[in-house]
């Protein structure tokens, strides 16, 4: 949980500030994350592949996704 501004207007120490900058930083990664496969990838609540298969088909689809904003080469 992130640290709370003190009352009366004070400022948060140095440290506290470091980590709930740090902490922002992770969260808008995860919510990057979930937005990405909420928006692109929807479509696999329909696709009738054996379960065996839809587990290579999501593995093909993150590679391509890494690819696209350039986490592998």
């Amino acid at each position: 949980m992130p640290f709370k501004q003190p009352t009366g207007g004070g400022e948060l120490h140095v440290d506290n500030r470091t980590y709930n900058a740090l902490l922002r930083a992770l969260r808008s990664l995860d919510e990057r994350g979930f937005a990405l496969l909420t928006e692109r990838w929807t479509t696999l609540q329909h696709i009738t592949l054996s379960p065996g298969r839809i587990g290579d088909l999501v593995r093909a689809a993150l590679v391509l996704v890494q690819l696209e904003h350039r986490r592998i080469t």
